[in-house]
């Protein structure tokens, strides 16, 4: 058992920040989760809202794709799927340069007060996309854009550009029980 805090964790001298970046990484569940959070908080927030979904195909019927839409988020899912159920993965490294094309300019153009680069995390450590343009284009961005990125093993350069970077850790997952992906908890 642990005693409950009773001295105020804030600390005089903080500031605010135009913008921030968040990292979320880790072999954990909960990465994309934790960020259609913040999705939500932003469009509670009346914030323009961009998300980049870098594997899941538009063949994909994710819950939060559909709400996002719904809510007025500019929605991109501009991969192609899994991997391992690609037939031709030539052509799922070009859809990575491609998509993240488009992700940059939709950063650069600062129109979105959010932008989240769902799964960039992969194509970074596949050497699919440089992560060294990622990084740069994510510190030079506009000074109202917000980022958030997922995906696992984020590359030192995002995590080194991050204000906030969480590692979700794998404790228990349904999945190595048996459990298939569930609808409305895993997409």
């Amino acid at each position: 058992m642990t005693d409950a805090p009773t001295e105020d964790p804030i600390r005089d001298g903080l500031r605010r920040a135009p913008s921030v970046v968040v990292v979320n990484t880790g072999d954990g569940k909960g990465k994309s989760s934790a960020a259609f959070g913040v999705m939500v908080r932003a469009l509670a927030r009346d914030w323009r809202v961009a998300v980049v979904q870098f594997v899941k195909s538009g063949k994909w019927q994710v819950g939060e794709e559909k709400l996002g839409r719904q809510l007025g988020v500019d929605w991109l899912a501009v991969g192609d799927g899994f991997t391992w159920d690609s037939a031709d993965l030539d052509h799922d490294k070009a859809l990575a340069r491609a998509g993240w094309g488009e992700a940059r300019a939709l950063i650069e153009a600062g129109e979105h007060q959010l932008v989240i680069l769902d799964e960039i995390t992969y194509l970074c450590t596949w050497g699919w996309i440089d992560t060294a343009d990622v990084a740069a284009t994510i510190r030079d961005r506009p000074p109202h854009v917000n980022i958030v990125v997922t995906g696992r093993d984020a590359p030192d350069a995002l995590v080194a550009v991050a204000d906030t970077v969480t590692e979700m850790r794998e404790v228990k997952h349904a999945f190595q029980q048996g459990i298939r992906a569930s609808r409305g908890i895993d997409y």
